[in-house]
């Protein structure tokens, strides 16, 4: 017997029990293990910047959906704009602002609403990789993004080392 159930819980700061009840969920609904721990990055990305950028409160909604993994997060201060989605260059001397790029490039769709509760910024993951990408490569993100200090600056920034990932999840 299979059953199906929705997670529903705020936004707390405690990242490390958010991130273990979305890989629950994400288990559950038959992610495998690299699409699973996509979704567990992009979603602690999100729910950093509600902390970081947004309102600081919200709530985190991840249900199954006909192939896929969805997960909600709402924040409801509603600071998010499309403009904010926008992928553009980035800034190798930037010490943040990476988040969006990172859940853009790990999920399979991206969805940003406005909504009389705030914004509400769907991530949507295929559970199944589709039969024709199959025993293709798939970059891991860490060739991607590496972190280093800025020993001048004493700041993190990310390094973009080989352009945006060509995602075949």
């Amino acid at each position: 017997m299979v059953f199906e159930f929705e997670l529903r819980c705020p936004i707390t700061a405690d990242l490390g029990l958010i991130r273990d009840l979305v890989r629950l969920h994400g288990r559950h609904s038959g992610l495998p293990d690299r699409r699973l721990e996509d979704l567990v990055l992009a979603v602690n990305e999100a729910v950093t910047n509600v902390l970081d950028h947004g309102g600081k409160s919200g709530v985190i909604t991840a249900r199954a959906d006909a192939g896929h993994v969805v997960v909600d997060v709402l924040d409801f201060a509603g600071l998010l704009t499309q403009d904010h989605l926008t992928i553009g260059d980035l800034d190798r001397t930037a010490s943040h602002g990476y988040g969006l790029w990172v859940i853009q490039h790990l999920c399979d769709e991206v969805v940003l609403e406005r909504t009389d509760q705030g914004s509400l910024l769907s991530l949507r993951v295929r559970r199944r990789r589709p039969a024709a990408m199959e025993g293709r490569y798939r970059q891991p993100l860490e060739t991607v993004i590496a972190h280093r200090v800025d020993p001048e600056l004493g700041s993190t920034y990310a390094e973009h080392r080989n352009g945006p990932r060509t995602h075949h999840a």
